[in-house]
C-alpha cells in the first residue's frame, strides 16, 4: 500500500446519550469515507477504544488510503471511546459495568449510528473490532447479540479465565457462525495487567482451541511481536482485506 496523505476523509464526533451507562452518554468520533455519499450504505466498523485504534492505530488512515487505492469497500467507521479508569470493568465478562455496556453496545449505540448515518445493518456487513480487553469484549458482544453480530476482530485478544469460561459456556450453533479474525505477537508471554502478569500467547492459543472445537475457523495468525499499538498497527490493513475486499 502507498502513502496517499492527500486521501480526503471526513471525521466527525458525536455523542450518543445512554440510560444504560452510569454516566449516561458516551463520546464517538467517526470516520466517512473518502467520496461519502448519503445516498449509498456502506459496511460498518465498530472499534472499541475509540480513541486510541484512531489516535494510534491509525485506522481511519489506513482503511481511508486503502479505500483510495480500491484495496477495499468504501466503509464508516465509529469509534467508542471508553474512560481508561472503568475500562475492565466495562470489558472484562466479571467486570461490575460489563453486563450495562454489552447492552449499552447492542442496544443504544448501534440503533444510534443506524437511524443516523447510511450503515449497512445486516450482520455480514458489520464488524466488531478490539485490542487487548477490547477484542475479548467485541467477541462477547457477538456471542450475546449474535442476530446481530457476526464478525470480530481480536487483535491480542485479553481471555482472561472468565473469558475462556464464557467461550466454553457458547452454544455451538452461535460459535460456528462467527467470521473471526485474530492476531497475537509471540513476545507477549509475560504481560503484565491490572490483573496480573499472563501468557497472552497461550490464552490466545486456548481461546482458538476452543472456538475450533465448537465449530469456528478463525484466521489465526501468530507472528513477532509485543503488546503495543505499533504491532497491532500493522495488523489492520490485512484484516481490513479479509473483512471488506473490494
Amino acid at each position: 500500500m502507498t502513502n496517499t496523505p492527500h486521501v480526503k476523509r471526513t471525521i466527525i464526533k458525536e455523542t450518543v446519550p445512554s440510560q444504560l451507562l452510569a454516566e449516561g452518554e458516551r463520546n464517538l468520533r467517526i470516520m466517512l469515507p473518502p467520496g461519502y455519499n448519503e445516498v449509498l450504505s456502506y459496511p460498518v466498523i465498530y472499534c472499541q477504544d475509540g480513541e486510541d485504534f484512531f489516535n494510534f492505530g491509525r485506522i481511519a488512515t489506513q482503511a481511508a488510503n486503502m479505500i483510495a487505492e480500491g484495496e477495499i469497500e468504501p466503509l464508516i467507521i465509529v469509534g467508542v471511546d471508553v474512560d481508561k479508569k472503568v475500562r475492565t470493568a466495562e470489558y472484562a465478562p466479571d467486570g461490575e459495568r460489563h453486563e450495562s455496556y454489552v447492552q449499552f453496545f447492542a442496544e443504544e449505540l448501534v440503533p444510534f449510528i443506524e437511524a443516523r448515518l447510511p450503515v449497512r445493518q445486516e450482520p455480514e456487513h458489520i464488524l466488531i473490532a478490539g485490542e487487548s480487553l477490547g477484542g475479548s469484549v467485541s467477541l462477547h458482544i457477538a456471542l450475546k447479540h449474535p442476530a446481530k453480530f457476526r464478525n470480530v476482530l481480536s487483535l491480542s485478544g485479553a481471555y482472561y479465565p472468565a473469558s475462556l469460561e464464557v467461550l466454553e459456556q457458547a452454544d455451538s450453533r452461535i460459535v460456528q457462525n462467527l467470521k473471526l479474525y485474530m492476531t497475537i505477537g509471540l513476545q507477549e508471554n509475560a504481560f503484565e495487567t491490572d490483573r496480573g502478569i499472563f501468557d497472552f500467547v497461550a490464552l490466545n492459543r486456548e481461546a482458538r482451541q476452543i472456538l475450533e472445537s465448537k465449530g469456528a475457523r478463525p484466521e489465526y495468525i501468530e507472528r513477532d511481536g509485543k503488546h503495543l499499538w505499533g504491532f497491532w498497527q500493522k495488523d489492520v490493513p490485512g484484516a481490513l482485506k479479509w473483512f471488506f475486499p473490494e
